[in-house]
């Protein structure tokens, strides 16, 4: 059964109102802090995560390099076998680290990939195999996705923080109301005549 409430005022607990109450200002100073803490904190731990993450894959970036790797034994599989696309497999490979040393490991490569086959493969400083690094465009996608959850990950806390404080604040009010009720209810039963 809908109840009517009549028409929203706006910032109606700071109004002028011989019904308004001490409990109702401190409810809406609640709400504002609340809601300013919410959007400061979602703001200032979405932000800072995503510059984290942004540097992190740039340093990355600037740490590793391509290189051209060979096929040291003939892959696994046959050259030209039909199978799902993008399919690799393991095999070994051999390439020269900065230093003039020569380095082997494990890498994917197309099925049957024959002997000497040039590989392209990312190092480290050292001529140690690396991870492909993120491209920046990668980089800022992922930035963006870690910003948004670390944002409402740190939104969250101080959002269910307002939440109990309201509904606390709400069970205080109804204890006043009760307290109120029990003190002038009775008289509302006597007639008058």
């Amino acid at each position: 059964m809908p109840v009517f409430r009549g028409p929203r005022r706006w910032l109606w607990r700071w109004r002028r109102n011989p019904l308004r109450r001490r409990a109702d200002v401190v409810e809406g100073w609640v709400l504002v802090g609340v809601w300013l803490l919410t959007l400061l904190a979602g703001t200032v731990a979405g932000s800072m995560a995503a510059r984290t993450v942004e540097r992190d894959l740039a340093r990355e970036r600037a740490a590793t390099r391509p290189m051209v790797a060979y096929v040291v034994a003939h892959a696994p599989g046959r050259s030209g076998a039909r199978g799902p696309a993008g399919e690799r497999v393991w095999t070994e490979v051999r390439w020269t680290a900065p230093d003039g040393a020569l380095r082997t490991g494990q890498v994917r490569v197309r099925p049957g990939a024959a002997t000497g086959a040039p590989v392209a493969i990312w190092t480290d400083g050292h001529g140690r195999l690396a991870n492909r690094p993120a491209t920046p465009a990668e980089a800022t996608v992922r930035a963006a996705f870690i910003g948004t959850l670390a944002a409402t990950a740190a939104a969250v806390v101080p959002l269910a923080a307002g939440r109990r404080l309201l509904a606390r604040l709400e069970r205080h009010r109804l204890s006043l109301w009760d307290a109120e009720w029990s003190r002038l209810g009775p008289q509302w039963g006597r007639k008058t005549g």
